[in-house]
């Protein structure tokens, strides 16, 4: 894609990930609205490349140096000018470019949280889909956004959905965010079986499309606990403010209840694409190639308390939040560390929750006030997961 003056110039975190190619359907379908400056992965060369040629941005970014290398090596055979770059560093130089106007935020965990920092720095549009970002550094995050005078839009399709409910002018006249969960494949499953669960039928979602370590996340239902902390910093509300609803359909992304009695909810058919063109085009609306709601297709909306007996992590995510920062930050590393572990078949899906709530009972209260803080708080975290591994053969 050639950049010219009305087109607003893109820098995709994750592009081989599921949200990053959705980006570029949408991206696709408004050539001139949108100039590609940079694509990033971890080591997906294959996708990588096919991306490359597709869109032709200035620069790719591959943390792993040596697909960095054989990135760069097929691309030269391909007579390309793309410069390839490599390593954690180059992903925080392409979000503050002066080209982009907008960085969608889209790398999985932890590992978001450096260069959409350094996107909320340069003031650029962020186009958030990394929860993780927020979940482990909400204060300063919202801190450097609002000092920065960047932008902050939400991707996750519940988030989205909210922020399309709420009232334009602030929380004004809101008693209670309704945030809507699938509850994942195992939602009626017996409670007595849950240890037999294999990473195989932990990612097959029954609605969503999504990466390994959300899909997980989605079954365990960790990934509406990082969502709860996540809308708390995004919508200035409290966890108490929150109520999650499980609704198997996934046809209402969310709610927002007021105090006349009014619920405004936001439907469409579960495709990432409808929040990514929302955030892309804001206040605009855009089209996303997403087929219209079928309303006679769908036919009955269903909706459920969630279990905390089924879903521990959401309890322990409620928990963490009121705890303070500290313990969210807790809690995201040792969920990184126990999917991990799951997807490797080396822990048990039950145990997921119990390595997590192990390592939050060592966590001291508080809310660290520095990045290099919430790093060393990370990484202790991360550690005694592994210790708590080594002390403990989990069932599988």
């Amino acid at each position: 894609m050639k950049n010219n003056q009305s087109s607003k110039g893109l820098t995709i975190l994750g592009s081989t990930g599921t949200i990053g190619v959705n980006t570029l359907d949408v991206v696709a379908r408004h050539p001139q609205r949108y100039t590609v400056i940079a694509l990033t992965a971890n080591s997906n060369t294959k996708k990588m490349l096919e991306q490359c040629l597709q869109y032709q941005p200035q620069y790719a970014v591959m943390v792993n140096e040596q697909a960095a290398e054989q990135l760069s090596t097929e691309l030269k055979h391909k007579n390309t000018d793309i410069e390839v770059l490599s390593g954690t560093d180059s992903l925080e130089w392409v979000a503050q470019l002066p080209s982009v106007d907008y960085v969608m935020a889209a790398i999985v965990g932890a590992a978001g949280l450096l260069p959409n920092l350094a996107a909320a720095k340069a003031g650029k549009r962020i186009l958030l889909a990394n929860k993780e970002s927020l979940v482990m550094s909400g204060q300063l995050f919202m801190d450097v956004v609002h000092e920065n005078k960047a932008s902050l839009l939400p991707i996750d399709s519940e988030h989205n959905a909210i922020f399309q409910c709420l009232p334009a002018s602030g929380l004004q006249g809101v008693r209670q965010i309704l945030l809507t969960a699938s509850g994942g494949p195992f939602r009626t499953r017996d409670i007595e079986t849950l240890h037999d669960i294999t990473p195989e039928q932990a990612v097959a979602h029954p609605n969503w499309v999504m990466g390994q370590k959300i899909s997980v996340d989605s079954a365990t239902m960790m990934n509406k606990g990082l969502e709860v902390i996540e809308a708390c910093w995004l919508f200035d509300v409290n966890s108490d403010q929150i109520q999650v609803v499980i609704h198997p359909q996934s046809t209402i992304h969310s709610m927002v209840s007021y105090n006349d009695g009014s619920v405004l909810a936001q439907l469409g058919n579960p495709d990432m694409r409808t929040p990514i063109a929302y955030g892309l085009g804001w206040p605009e609306r855009l089209d996303s190639g997403v087929a219209p709601l079928d309303l006679f297709k769908i036919a009955r909306l269903d909706f459920e308390k969630p279990d905390y007996q089924r879903f521990p992590c959401l309890r322990l995510a409620y928990e963490a939040h009121q705890a303070g920062g500290n313990a969210t930050i807790a809690l995201n590393a040792a969920n990184e560390i126990a999917v991990d572990r799951f997807l490797k078949q080396q822990l048990g899906f039950t145990d997921i929750p119990v390595l997590v709530e192990a390592v939050l009972e060592q966590v001291t209260k508080g809310t660290p006030r520095t990045l290099d803080e919430i790093l060393i708080q990370d990484a202790e975290s991360r550690y005694q997961a592994d210790l708590w591994l080594n002390r403990h053969s989990p069932s599988i």
